[in-house]
């Protein structure tokens, strides 16, 4: 595969390449019993991912929708401090390396990458991966096995990414996960999926890396308390995920792509440019008018209505996607 960066495509050409033998009936039944295990309780000290059938059944199932979701992240990450390139970066519980795939793909020499997780079998099929991906700096990163937990020492590193891991851990996990992220780390990326459970982990990552000295690069455009009225709503995001026919085999669907819903947190020790405003809901498109559903850089959350009197406006509103800085390039 001659490919420099981590694509997409890539990322699928290289599962499906690899899972060729995997039987879809077989991985169906693994990505069953993975989703009732996660929907429990799950002890630091036993890993959900016990073998090679359920290590690859998970990626088929979940590194697609993750790799997006953290690029989402990333995406936002640059956008806000455009000349900050990471020369190191710690994956923290990152399985089979679905959001190290993400930053390899985010800066043109990727960072040298450390995945840590608690599953050899994981660290086993993530690291064949990345050398199938015909990525350098994939094919160069290190996978090492950590225990996930209160003792985790995690070395000086410019990027932390810690993803779909945090719902995994007990309270006091999570807490000494989050400070001993913020003690190590330049930047911090945290994402959880985009539930009402999700974003509370999220903001309580939030108000931690905030207490520790970091500031809130995105989504947020300031780093006061969220507006979001606890219990009223939640933060959260949707990435499109284009699906492989294995991917929809595992999945048991028929569409050629679904939306990942995400919640996440970048928080930085350097000075980054957060967004005016940001798209928090999937835009309303009406006749001769577009309703936007905004948070704002004055800590407050409020809906725009743009009609076409506003002109150039109103075009760029009609393409404005959930999610994106809002006006365009940051200029009312």
């Amino acid at each position: 595969m001659n490919a420099t960066l981590p694509t997409a495509e890539v990322l699928r050409a290289t599962l499906a390449g690899l899972l060729d033998g995997l039987p879809p009936k077989r991985a169906a039944q693994a990505v069953e019993r993975l989703i009732a295990n996660y929907r429990g309780t799950t002890p630091t000290d036993a890993p959900v991912l016990r073998d090679r059938s359920d290590v690859a059944a998970y990626a088929a199932y979940r590194m697609p929708a993750t790799f997006e979701a953290v690029r989402s992240a990333i995406a936002a990450l640059r956008a806000a401090a455009p000349d900050w390139t990471p020369a190191t970066h710690t994956d923290v519980g990152g399985g089979t390396g679905a959001a190290s795939w993400a930053v390899a793909g985010a800066w043109e020499e990727g960072p040298r990458t450390a995945v840590l997780d608690w599953a050899e079998p994981a660290l086993a099929l993530g690291s064949e991966l990345a050398g199938l991906s015909g990525v350098p700096a994939l094919r160069a990163a290190e996978w090492r096995r950590a225990r996930i937990d209160a003792g985790l020492e995690l070395a000086p590193t410019d990027l932390i990414t810690v993803s779909y891991v945090l719902k995994e851990l007990t309270a006091d996990v999570r807490t000494a996960l989050v400070d001993s992220a913020a003690a190590a780390a330049q930047a911090v990326v945290v994402v959880e999926p985009g539930t009402p459970d999700g974003y509370a982990r999220i903001i309580e990552a939030r108000d931690r890396l905030i207490a520790a000295g970091l500031t809130v690069a995105a989504p947020c455009p300031h780093s006061a308390a969220c507006p979001i009225e606890p219990g009223t709503d939640w933060c959260h995001f949707s990435a499109r995920v284009s699906r492989s026919s294995l991917h929809r085999k595992v999945k048991g669907g028929s569409l050629p792509y679904e939306d990942e819903k995400f919640s996440y947190v970048v928080a930085t020790r350097f000075a980054t440019e957060p967004v005016t405003a940001r798209v928090t809901r999937k835009p309303q498109i009406r006749k001769g008018q577009v309703l936007l559903d905004l948070c704002t850089r004055d800590e407050a959350l409020r809906r725009a209505t743009v009609t076409k009197r506003h002109g150039e406006l109103y075009r760029a509103a009609r393409d404005v996607a959930w999610g994106d800085e809002w006006p365009p390039g940051g200029n009312a």
